[in-house]
């Protein structure tokens, strides 16, 4: 059994300002290309460059661990999948990445989860997955795109499991207050929801009350802040500059900053990107950060293609190559997805990076 259980004139001047761009992105390829050996730089060869995945392939024992409660669940034995979660304690990151895990088990089949509630009614653990699964089903109802684009009957099914979802998180709750995890799918399902701002903030205070570095509950809060949901460039900007100087050392958190970045770039250009010391030396403060986290964190590759490519934009090149250096040969993220060739358009970063390192 495999992961695919659990687990895209008036014509010819704009014409020109479209090719523009994707020319002087050739032009810059050779350049690099014939004057960039990436060996001589301490980075893989090009012929070794991965886009399939942002790191690593998890360690096999982790796979096998995985492989085997998927297979356990689907069989019908959710006694594998609590176990699982609990072992993780109360290092909350852990617990909800595995929460996540079982989510995406029960979206292929549920009945386990079924049972497992129907055994353990009073399971903070169960409840949490069944009201993520209610917010998994409410984003896959209502689709990608704009709200305005999404149609009326979607949308409307995707408020009701959306409601559904926080009134479930909302009885998990009690059932383990030290829990953050409740809180997480309540903070999520008042974005969906479109909850103002003194409905949010509470429980969002109420998260953090339990865990005050979560990675992903921030990252939750950090898309209800932006100006597609119900904030603004600016309160999004100053949530993630809040959560930099409050990461503590070894904790991920202080890459929501380069998560707020980079929706800032897909939302207003990349011109609309800060360029002052300040928010260089909070780019470098981001690194110092994640140069102190746990090599296994989850969140680490995906961040380190960030961090690379922002650093790289603010003319930080040693500090841009040193964080191609730890990415290794992945080049399956962003922002390298987002273009046609992401093998071409890491190699053409890299490539900046390495040619200018101790020049600026």
């Amino acid at each position: 059994m495999t992961l695919l259980i659990l687990l895209v004139l008036s014509v010819a001047v704009p014409l020109g300002w479209r090719i523009a761009p994707a020319l002087n992105r050739t032009v810059r390829a050779r350049w690099i290309r014939a004057r960039f050996d990436p060996v001589a730089h301490g980075l893989p060869p090009r012929e070794a460059l991965d886009a399939r995945r942002a790191g690593p392939q998890l360690p096999v024992h982790r796979a096998k661990e995985i492989e085997a409660i998927a297979h356990d669940a689907l069989q019908g034995d959710w006694r594998s999948a609590a176990a699982f979660v609990a072992a993780a304690g109360e290092d909350w990151d852990e617990r909800w990445a595995r929460i996540e895990l079982l989510q995406e088990i029960a979206a292929h089949r549920d009945a386990w989860l079924e049972d497992w509630l129907r055994a353990r009614p009073d399971s903070c653990t169960a409840t949490t997955v069944q009201a993520q699964l209610l917010l998994h089903r409410a984003w896959e109802a209502r689709g990608d795109g704009s709200g305005q684009s999404v149609p009326a009957n979607r949308m409307a099914r995707f408020l009701v499991l959306a409601k559904a979802a926080l009134e479930t998180a909302q009885q998990a709750a009690p059932l383990a207050p030290e829990d953050p995890g409740p809180w997480v799918v309540m903070v999520t399902a008042a974005r969906a929801l479109r909850h103002d701002h003194e409905e949010f903030v509470p429980l969002w205070d109420q998260l953090v009350l339990r865990a005050p570095h979560h990675y992903l509950g921030h990252r939750q809060a950090l898309e209800y802040w932006c100006a597609k949901w119900a904030g603004s460039h600016r309160l999004m900007m100053a949530f993630a500059e809040d959560a930099v100087r409050r990461a503590p050392a070894g904790s991920p958190l202080a890459g929501i900053y380069l998560d707020a970045l980079n929706e800032l770039a897909q939302r207003a250009g990349r011109s609309a990107l800060p360029s002052s010391a300040a928010a260089r030396e909070l780019l470098a403060q981001v690194a110092r950060s994640l140069g102190q986290a746990r090599e296994g964190d989850r969140q680490l590759p995906r961040l380190r293609h960030l961090l690379a490519s922002f650093l790289l934009q603010a003319g930080s090149h040693d500090a841009a190559l040193e964080q191609f250096r730890l990415i290794g040969p992945w080049c399956g993220a962003e922002p390298w997805t987002r273009e046609r060739d992401p093998a071409a358009a890491f190699d053409l970063a890299r490539g900046r990076a390495a040619t200018r390192a101790s020049r600026t």
